[in-house]
C-alpha cells in the first residue's frame, strides 16, 4: 500500500515537469515506561506517521512534507512551488537503483509486547539495581521502552523499499550513599533492534557498581598520567571524532581530519568501523534514508584515515559515490549525513584486564562530562572527570573533581592498548582504551 502511493506521489510530481523526485514515508509506534518505588512513574505511548517529498526542477530543489494522507495532493504542489524559488544547485539529486542486502532489523516479539509486559520489566529494573547493594539508596530512573516502525523510500530512478524495523532498550539511574555522607551517581544503558540483547538485570547491576565504585571519592593534585578510558567514556570520545569524518563537515571546513585522507591521523593500534549491516544493531537498516544500500566500511585503518562518509549531495560534490550514509532526523528533514553503527573495533587476541594490570599508576575514566563540548574545528577540550585511581596495576580510591585537557586526535594518538571489552551505547561503541600520558588537574 505505501509503496503504491509512493509510486503515485513520485509520477504526479514527474507528470508536473519536475526531473527527478523522492518520498519518504515513515509510520512509527512506541512504548515507554518509567519506575519509581515499584510503582508507574510515566508512561508514554507514540504513534506517528509522516510523508516527504523531495523533487529536482532545472538543478533547484524543493521539499514539502505532511501527516495527513488527505492533504498529499498539496504537499506535492507545495513541494514543486518551492523549487522555483530556490536556488541553482548542480549537486542537488537523487540516487541511482541498487539491490540491498537483507539484514536483521525486526524482531517481531516487541510487538507483540504490551503495556503490561512493558511495566513488569520497567520495575524490574528498579528492583536489579536497588537488590545490587544495601548502600544503593535510590533509583532516579529506570526506564524501559520499545516500539517499531516501517519506513518507504520510492524514487524516479527505480529505488522502491519498504522495511520493517524495531528497537528495545533500557536506562536507569542510581544513588550510592554510606555512612561517611558522600554520595554517587551510576548509570548504566543498552539497546537493540531485538529484545533478547538486552539484559535488564545486567542493565541495573551496572549502574549501581558504577556508583558503588565511587563512593568516598578524593580530590586529586595536578598530575600527567596514563589513563584508561571506559566503554561508555571512550564513545563519548568517538562521538566527537566521527562527527569530524563527515563530508559535509569536511566541505564547510568545520572539520579536524579535512585533507587528511591517506595520513595517519591516530595510534596504529585504532580501527574504526562504521557498519550498516551489522545484525540487530541501532543503526542497522538495508538502505540509507535516500535509498542507497547499506554497507560495512573501514573509516579508519591502523590509524589511518581512508576517506569519509557521504550522502547523495555531499558526493556528488566531491566526485564519489555515496557511503550510504544519508541520516534524516525524521520526515520533515531532508537528508544530512550520518553514521550507522561506528565502533573501534578490537583486536584479535589479548586481554582486557591487562590494560589495568600494565598500569603502575593511572587513572580509570568510569565517567566524564563535558564531551559534547570539545570544539569541532580543533579537537580541542578539557572535561570533568571522575574514575579510580590506580597503583601497581590496582584500583587504590576512587576519584572526583578532577578535570583531563587535550585534543581528540592527541588523545587517539597516544593510545598504548585497546581491550576486547567492545560494548555499544546505542550506535557507537568501543571496548576499553589505554591512553599515554594526559594532562589532569584538579
Amino acid at each position: 500500500m505505501k509503496e503504491i502511493i509512493g509510486v503515485e506521489i513520485i509520477e504526479r510530481a514527474m507528470k508536473k515537469g519536475c526531473d527527478t523526485a523522492e518520498v519518504y514515508m515513515k509510520s512509527a509506534q512506541g512504548i515507554s515506561v518509567e519506575a519509581k518505588e515499584g510503582k508507574v512513574e510515566a508512561l508514554e505511548a507514540s504513534r506517528d506517521f509522516g510523508i516527504s517529498l523531495k523533487v529536482t526542477r532545472n538543478s533547484k530543489l524543493g521539499f514539502a512534507f505532511t501527516t495527513n494522507h488527505e492533504a498529499i495532493d498539496k504537499m506535492t504542489d507545495d513541494a514543486i512551488e518551492g523549487a522555483a524559488w530556490t536556488a541553482m544547485d548542480e549537486f542537488v539529486g537523487i540516487p541511482e537503483h541498487a539491490p540491498p542486502d537483507e539484514v536483521s532489523i525486526y524482531d517481531k516479539c516487541i510487538d507483540e509486547l504490551n503495556e503490561d509486559d512493558i511495566i513488569r520489566n520497567a520495575i524490574y529494573l528498579e528492583e536489579c539495581a536497588l537488590d545490587f547493594d544495601t548502600r544503593i539508596k535510590k533509583v532516579r530512573k529506570a526506564e524501559v521502552a520499545a516500539g517499531s516502525g516501517s519506513t518507504t523510500i520510492v524514487n524516479s530512478n527505480g529505488i522502491n523499499i519498504t522495511y520493517k524495523s524495531s528497537y528495545y532498550s533500557g536506562h536507569v539511574t542510581t544513588l550510592a550513599e554510606d555512612g561517611s555522607g558522600d554520595s554517587q551517581m551510576g548509570w548504566d544503558y543498552a539497546s537493540s533492534r531485538r529484545m533478547s540483547d538486552v539484559d535488564i538485570q545486567s542493565i541495573g547491576r551496572g549502574a549501581s557498581k558504577r556508583a558503588i565504585e565511587l563512593l568516598d571519592s578524593r580530590k586529586i593534585t595536578a598530575v600527567k598520567v596514563p589513563v584508561i578510558l571506559s566503554p561508555a567514556v571512550a564513545v563519548e570520545f568517538l562521538d566527537i571524532l566521527s562527527a569530524s569524518l563527515s563530508a559535509e563537515a569536511v566541505q564547510k571546513q568545520r572539520s579536524f581530519l579535512s585533507g587528511k585522507v591517506g595520513q595517519n591521523i591516530v595510534s596504529g593500534l585504532v580501527n574504526v568501523i562504521d557498519d550498516g549491516t551489522m545484525a540487530w544493531g541501532i543503526g542497522t537498516r538495508p538502505v540509507d534514508d535516500e535509498g542507497v544500500p547499506a554497507r560495512s566500511k573501514i573509516l579508519i585503518s591502523k590509524g589511518s584515515l581512508t576517506g569519509y562518509i557521504y550522502n547523495t549531495y555531499a558526493a556528488k560534490k566531491d566526485g564519489v559515490a555515496s557511503t550510504g550514509n544519508a541520516a534524516r532526523g525524521g520526515f520533515k528533514t531532508l537528508p544530512g549525513i550520518g553514521v550507522t553503527n561506528i565502533y573501534i573495533d578490537t583486536p584479535a587476541s589479548g586481554s582486557n584486564g591487562s590494560l589495568l594490570k600494565n598500569l603502575p599508576k593511572g587513572i580509570v575514566v568510569l565517567g566524564a562530562m563535558g564531551v559534547h563540548t570539545a570544539n569541532p574545528v580543533s579537537g580541542d577540550f578539557s572535561v570533568g572527570i571522575s574514575g579510580l585511581w590506580i597503583e601497581n596495576g590496582e584500583a587504590a580510591y576512587p576519584v572526583k573533581e578532577a578535570v583531563m585537557s587535550g585534543n581528540i586526535l592527541d588523545l587517539f594518538r597516544k593510545v598504548e592498548a585497546v581491550g576486547t571489552d567492545l560494548k555499544f551505547y546505542g550506535n557507537s561503541g568501543s571496548p576499553s582504551i589505554l591512553i599515554g600520558d594526559m594532562d589532569i588537574s584538579a
